[in-house]
């Protein structure tokens, strides 16, 4: 039991570090030089279609708002994503990725779907049952340990 300690402990560090620093590689390239990996992750939230309310974002992100308010302004001054105020109620702001974010968000999708892909391509399906039951333990974790 000793050496499945080490081992998952030890597999679980290594996947985090290089799953962070390959994302990063991956897709900061030259046209998105001026990203980092959070600013990636919140251009993931705010997502493709209509926009959304900067409070749901931060949900999203289990942050405040005013720590998702610092990250927005530096995309909106980098021009990834654009603010517009509710007709309905002027205090609500909707986030709206332009098209530079919505490039930025399809190269993120990109690496994540060759990520899933090449686990799927080396499964057989009772492999990938375990997988999923072992993620589903996995965040299940992470989800009580916030708590």
């Amino acid at each position: 039991m000793e050496d499945a300690y080490k081992k998952i402990n030890h597999t679980l560090v290594k996947l985090i570090h290089e799953i962070w620093d390959l994302e990063e590689k991956a897709i900061i390239t030259e046209e998105f030089k001026d990203l980092t990996n959070n600013d990636m992750h919140v251009i993931e939230a705010v997502g493709l279609g209509e926009g959304k309310n900067m409070s749901s974002i931060a949900r999203e992100l289990k942050i405040t708002v005013g720590s998702l308010t610092t990250s927005m302004n530096s995309l909106v001054k980098k021009q990834y994503v654009e603010r517009r105020r509710s007709k309905e109620d002027r205090r609500v702001v909707f986030v709206k990725l332009t098209e530079k974010g919505i490039k930025a968000y399809e190269r993120h999708e990109e690496y994540h779907r060759k990520m899933v892909q090449a686990i799927l391509d080396k499964l057989q399906e009772e492999e990938l049952s375990v997988l999923l039951k072992t993620l589903d333990v996995l965040s299940g974790f992470f989800s009580e340990y916030r708590e």
